[in-house]
């Protein structure tokens, strides 16, 4: 006879009703069986209420309504743009709540180290969702080539259509993907798949490419070196994710994964462990300050020498 689990659900609100919130954060966290969905914020109200509605939760909005989110919950995933999502983590974690954030956690090196200064500061657990990080085919890919020495070099290239012409996504009307590019809104996936696989960013080198494309080249603490390739303006023909590495064993090429929200779960999976357990993720406040350290040094580079 097994003992059942008495384990209370970990308490998650979510705060941000748009597209990503739709579409991902809210099933995932209605659906996972070992978190009750604590509430919705969002600035408009009806949209608070038409998501919490179609997930069985409360509804928030205004100022007041955050700090009641925050009450009610020990945990909040964020669904908001990264310079709107910042102030909002440091203040839910003074409040007590572990960080369930986007990437990238904020556009400047001041907003991110904010987030980790706080969450180091409150002994609140973090994850900034890296998709690659936590979806079950690439998570175990990155740790398979992790565990490899003798790479020589590798190549990423991450291309959307977001912006070419006679798309209709609505992420497309999202303001400060619009304003920062492919840099910022991709940038942050394939640096946390390079970074694990070849070790650390110790040189960066970057150039701007057409519309937002940017491209950079890294040399890592490992002694290898990487080509990234990154927008979200390209002909819906030549848009698509190519990852591989080459090295003393030969190439191997990142696989494809099932999809947003599945691994979305796998990062809620690592928030409730890492409050379990106390032990830190690697992708998490820390991390995401280092990507937004990378990020503001190569949007530097590229503004300079464009």
């Amino acid at each position: 006879m097994t003992t059942a689990d008495t384990t209370p659900p970990l308490r998650i609100g979510l705060l941000g009703t748009g597209p990503w919130a739709r579409n991902t954060q809210a099933p995932a966290l209605a659906a996972h069986p070992g978190v009750e969905l604590s509430g919705v914020w969002g600035r408009r109200a009806e949209a608070a209420d038409a998501l919490a509605t179609a997930h069985g939760t409360r509804a928030y909005t205004g100022e007041e309504g955050i700090d009641a989110l925050l009450e009610a919950s020990d945990a909040v995933a964020f669904a908001l743009p990264p310079d709107v999502q910042a102030p909002l983590a440091v203040r839910a974690a003074e409040a007590g709540c572990h960080l369930l954030m986007d990437k990238p956690v904020a556009t400047t090196v001041a907003g991110a180290r904010a987030v980790a200064e706080a969450a180091e500061k409150a002994s609140v657990a973090s994850v900034v969702f890296c998709t690659l990080r936590f979806a079950p085919e690439t998570s175990a890919w990155i740790a398979q080539q992790a565990a490899v020495d003798g790479w020589f070099t590798a190549r990423a290239q991450w291309l959307g259509s977001l912006y070419a012409a006679g798309s209709d996504s609505e992420y497309a009307d999202s303001p400060w993907r619009r304003d920062k590019g492919g840099l910022w809104d991709v940038g942050p996936h394939a640096l946390s798949v390079l970074i694990p696989v070849l070790g650390d960013v110790e040189h960066l080198t970057a150039a701007a490419g057409p519309a937002d494309t940017t491209h950079l080249i890294l040399r890592h603490t490992s002694g290898a070196s990487s080509t990234v390739t990154l927008g979200l303006s390209a002909p819906p023909g030549a848009a698509g994710v190519e990852i591989e590495v080459r090295g003393e064993r030969g190439t191997a090429s990142i696989p494809g994964w099932a999809g947003a929200e599945t691994a979305f779960r796998g990062a809620v999976d690592a928030l409730t462990e890492a409050v379990r357990t106390g032990v830190p993720h690697p992708c998490d406040a820390r991390f995401g300050l280092h990507l937004t350290e990378l990020l503001a040094a190569a949007e530097q580079q590229a503004q300079a020498a464009g």
